[in-house]
């Protein structure tokens, strides 16, 4: 008799047949995208970036693969050593990590530079999603104030050892991956007006003790024109940039603001700038179309996750996603405050790519197994 090819159906088979593949095309185009443009942006830099980029995408594209292949309730066990890792590396930074442009982020472990900051998005989104697993199922009334002091802490220590770096922009996406996920979590509406009160109190009380620069972007928003060729740099030459590319933009490698280096930053924080100036509104459109594309098919793997600990951590990824995305084009646009937010898969840079990566991975591994046993 023949055997029964269904019952000889190994796991992985079973659970690769409801794989996402939407989801894969859509970051590989934007990857794609973004390795083009990478390849413009660097036409004036030493070093042709986008080649190392390419490697670094394709590390994290395997890695992505790998963490599909192991069933996301393992993640659960290790949340809290993963947390606790990142913590500890977090210290180490500040003791014997590498100053980079006055800030020391870089730790260096044997022949590898990496960022702890970065690691510190997943750890956070993995320590929430485990802490609400176990915990949401017994606060069936709602969390009150006192019951989000745990999680909020949760949030708080990496962000407030990041913030010491100093790395402003990425202690606030830390913030806001572990804030979307409490918003989650069945909060009451009181509380969610007590927390935004706190959140502005916050921001006040916060704000004296930024660094010199970071204050100077925060004045500069308000302001832009007062310090044009000073704190108001960047901001400025990034608006030039968006605006002169109009309608259909200036071509691929066509861009001035780019080529004659006036655009700072330009092949990692305003990335976006450099693809809005050669690629103009319409470019920006399919662009923002893509990362619609990208969230919501990331809501669509939170809503529909079989459990509690996969619906938490596609919330915090997709958090993870969408504050990237709206911080980082509203920073280019002049709409928030430059605070040094990359966009995902298109700012270079070999920790952003393999963390971004690796949240797709965790994705994709929860939106798989939500029909399987």
């Amino acid at each position: 008799m023949a055997p029964d090819v269904s019952l000889a159906a190994t796991p992985h088979r079973r659970v690769f047949a409801h794989f996402p593949w939407h989801l894969a095309l859509i970051v590989l185009s934007i990857s794609a995208i973004g390795i083009w443009n990478l390849s413009s942006a660097s036409r004036s830099a030493h070093a042709p970036v986008w080649i190392s980029q390419t490697w670094w995408m394709g590390a994290g594209a395997v890695l992505a693969l790998a963490i599909t292949l192991v069933d996301h309730r393992a993640f659960h066990r290790m949340a809290w050593v993963f947390y606790a890792v990142v913590l500890v590396l977090l210290v180490l930074v500040m003791v014997k990590g590498r100053y980079v442009m006055g800030a020391r982020r870089w730790l260096t472990i044997g022949p590898v530079n990496f960022q702890p900051s970065e690691l510190a998005k997943l750890s956070v989104a993995l320590a929430l999603a485990s802490f609400f697993a176990s915990d949401a199922e017994k606060r069936k009334d709602g969390y009150g104030l006192l019951r989000l002091v745990a999680p909020m802490l949760i949030a708080l220590v990496p962000a407030v050892l990041i913030l010491k770096q100093p790395d402003l922009g990425t202690a606030l996406i830390v913030l806001s991956v572990g804030f979307t996920q409490i918003l989650f979590a069945k909060v009451r509406w009181k509380t969610l007006a007590l927390l935004a009160g706190v959140a502005v109190v916050g921001s006040v009380l916060v704000y004296p003790h930024l660094k010199p620069y970071q204050k100077k972007r925060v004045e500069t928003f308000i302001n832009p024109e007062a310090d044009a060729l000073g704190a108001g740099y960047h901001a400025t030459q990034s608006m030039i940039a968006v605006g002169s590319g109009q309608g259909l933009g200036k071509g691929w490698g066509q861009g001035t603001q780019t080529y004659l280096s006036f655009l700072p930053e330009q092949h990692t924080d305003f990335i976006f700038s450099v693809w809005a100036e050669e690629h103009g509104f319409v470019g920006c459109l399919l662009l923002l179309a893509l990362y619609f594309a990208l969230v919501t098919s990331a809501m669509d793997v939170a809503g529909n996750a079989r459990d509690r600990f996969g619906h938490f951590l596609a919330v915090g990824l997709t958090g993870m996603l969408f504050w990237h995305v709206a911080i980082n084009i509203g920073m280019v646009i002049g709409l928030l405050p430059v605070v040094g937010v990359t966009l995902p898969l298109m700012s270079y840079g070999g920790s952003s790519v393999i963390v971004i990566y690796s949240g797709i991975g965790l994705l994709a591994n929860v939106g798989m197994r939500r029909f399987v046993n």
